[in-house]
């Protein structure tokens, strides 16, 4: 039988919500057709989708990234102000679309307050000049009688919007990116529009461009940054058709984590910097099948992918100290937990862990010790532009645990995947003298089989079931079936 051992008092950190952030782009239906469609009967007077609301608003996601992506380094937040019917309609080069910037700050802000999650928003550092990122922050947060204050007063929004997230750039290094920079060039660049965004509300907090927090890129924006910035981004994508290659991934993460945790150590250590730098994580998923633009990149997600999803989650626990905002890349349609079409939506198989974490995450994260079975993975001899693979990081336990509890230790949320496809494990938890004392409630992800997949004829074929029970114990048994997210709820005494 597998063992996890838990001592509520070893605690490794505290779980901040922002990892259950968001993210949405000017990309296929993400915005158009999935959070807003003017004059379609589901919307409401502001043009949201009233059922994609209602489907996002138990994802408790408490900040939102907008408006890309790659989108950003082509945009110009001044075509998306004032009357719509006076917006202009542009090429949009990133995905080879046309922008209509129907939706635009103001659209972006109002959504923000119907979800009542925290704005995000990504600077273009690739067409953008500095004086009109600068004028994006006064357009937000000015409070002076200015003239982007002013702008946005006369549009009707007197009080300012107090964005307190502004990212430097999108995935500067890349070549994909319309600006794309060297890692020098990106500092020198960054850093004089951190001192003058910090001249114009200096309560903000910047996030610098980062790759997968291990390259040179990292290391070099790190120790150029470090002064200036908040948060440094990491964006890694994972996926694979071979099923231990999808489930596994994640713990790329893992390693991105760690890495990253160091060169930001190192550089705040020799620059003495004496304020925090934590990661935000503002791009991840599974996203293998769909990469071509004119796909929409419109994934459709398995119960294997549900399973990678929740290691994720599970790993932003593990490393709470670390990472402190993570934001899921999409929202809805685009590689999304949510897919629409004009008469309604169905939720992927992805939505419920996250769904489950965001609703049932306590604050203090516990370094869980897991004895059982493990599994050797051997990558798959494929050429994959994801970073994914992960054979050096094993060997894998079947069982990916993360356990949290409340502040005062009156109950225990435990996260276990059973990544095994074929059998049940089952596992002793002993509560390190804890005492389980009253309900205990285990609410269960799962399908016929982990390429179990959800759409608009089957939308059920993943999804939760629950169970209730009582217990007085200081050990628990739990078997968890094949291919499986369990929650475990826990009342102490």
């Amino acid at each position: 039988m597998a063992q996890i051992k838990l001592d509520l008092d070893r605690t490794v950190g505290t779980v901040d919500p922002r990892i259950f952030g968001g993210f949405i782009e000017h990309l296929g239906r993400c915005i158009y057709g999935g959070i807003f469609e003017p004059g379609s009967p589901l919307a409401d007077a502001q043009g949201f989708r009233r059922d994609v609301l209602d489907a996002v608003r138990p994802l408790r996601v408490p900040v939102l990234r907008w408006p890309g992506g790659n989108f950003v380094s082509g945009y110009h937040w001044t075509d998306g102000i004032g009357p719509p019917e006076d917006r202009p309609r542009r090429m949009e080069l990133a995905w080879h679309t046309e922008e209509s910037n129907q939706f635009g700050t103001d659209e972006y802000i109002a959504y923000c307050r119907e979800l009542g999650t925290e704005p995000y928003i990504c600077l273009n550092m690739g067409t953008g000049t500095l004086d009109e990122a600068q004028a994006w922050v006064e357009y937000c947060n000015g409070t002076g009688d200015t003239y982007w204050a002013n702008r946005r007063r006369s549009g009707g929004h007197p009080a300012p919007y107090r964005v307190r997230y502004w990212a430097l750039g999108n995935e500067m290094y890349g070549s994909w990116q319309i600006g794309a920079l060297s890692p020098e060039a990106y500092v020198t660049k960054a850093r004089e529009w951190a001192k003058v965004l910090r001249w114009t509300d200096p309560e903000i907090q910047l996030v610098s461009c980062g790759e997968n927090g291990w390259s040179e890129w990292d290391r070099i924006v790190i120790d150029g940054l470090v002064p200036q910035v908040d948060f440094h981004s990491v964006h890694i994508y994972t996926g694979s058709d071979d099923y231990w290659s999808d489930v596994l991934a994640p713990h790329q993460a893992e390693r991105a984590l760690r890495t990253c945790q160091a060169l930001i150590d190192r550089a705040r250590y020799l620059q003495r910097v004496d304020h925090p730098v934590h990661v935000a994580y503002d791009e991840w998923n599974v996203w293998f099948r769909e990469r071509a633009p004119q796909s929409g990149l419109e994934e459709r997600y398995t119960l294997a992918d549900a399973l990678a999803v929740a290691t994720y989650l599970n790993v932003f626990v593990r490393h709470c100290r670390t990472v402190r905002m993570a934001n899921l890349a999409q929202l809805v349609n685009v590689i999304a937990p949510v897919v629409t079409r004009p008469d309604g939506l169905f939720l992927q198989a992805i939505y419920h862990p996250l769904r489950l974490y965001a609703e049932h995450t306590r604050e203090l994260a516990l370094d869980a010790l897991v004895d059982c079975d493990t599994v050797t993975h051997v990558d798959p001899p494929v050429p994959d532009p994801w970073p994914h693979r992960v054979a050096d990081l094993g060997p894998f336990k079947l069982l990916d645990v993360a356990a949290t509890r409340d502040p005062d230790a009156r109950r225990l949320v435990l996260a276990v995947v059973n990544r095994a496809p074929d059998r049940p494990v089952s596992a002793a938890i002993t509560l390190g003298g804890a005492v389980a004392s009253g309900q205990v409630t285990s609410w269960r992800v799962d399908g016929a089989s982990p390429t179990a997949t959800n759409d608009f004829d089957r939308p059920d074929a993943v999804t939760v079931t629950a169970d209730h029970r009582t217990a007085k114990t200081d050990q628990l048994e739990e078997e968890f079936p094949p291919h499986s997210l369990t929650l475990l709820d826990v009342e102490l005494g």
